[in-house]
């Protein structure tokens, strides 16, 4: 019988492996994402001095209350919008995108495009 390590272990060990070669500074910052069954999580990390500069949730009571469903392709992008509006006013133009070894497709892709067209850059 054939055994397969599980989804969460194969996205993990996806995720280390990227994470040897991206790395945010102060001038480019990492913007970090996670997704759960339930929610889409955005963060916007310094790594030099391991900082989280801006975040945004769909757990946040301003994201429940606009959103109908917070696990939606809808809700990632409307976290993505979230989170390019709270980097603007921070100052923050230019990121590198981590994708927490999940695969580019539907919400991960739905968060990155509404951040882009909200004016981050990467």
């Amino acid at each position: 019988m054939v055994s397969k390590e599980s989804r969460k272990a194969v996205r993990a060990k996806k995720h280390w492996r990227m994470r040897r070669t991206l790395s945010g500074t102060a001038m480019r910052p990492r913007l970090a994402v996670f997704r759960s069954n339930s929610h889409m999580y955005a963060q916007i990390i310094d790594d030099t001095v391991g900082k989280t500069l801006v975040a945004a949730s769909t757990i946040e009571k301003e994201a429940k209350s606009a959103l109908e469903h917070t696990n939606t392709v809808e809700a990632a992008a409307y976290v993505g919008k979230l989170i390019a509006e709270r980097a603007a006013e921070k100052g923050i133009k230019e990121v590198i995108f981590d994708r927490g070894g999940f695969l580019y497709t539907g919400k991960i892709q739905a968060l990155a495009d509404a951040a882009r067209e909200a004016g981050l850059q990467f």
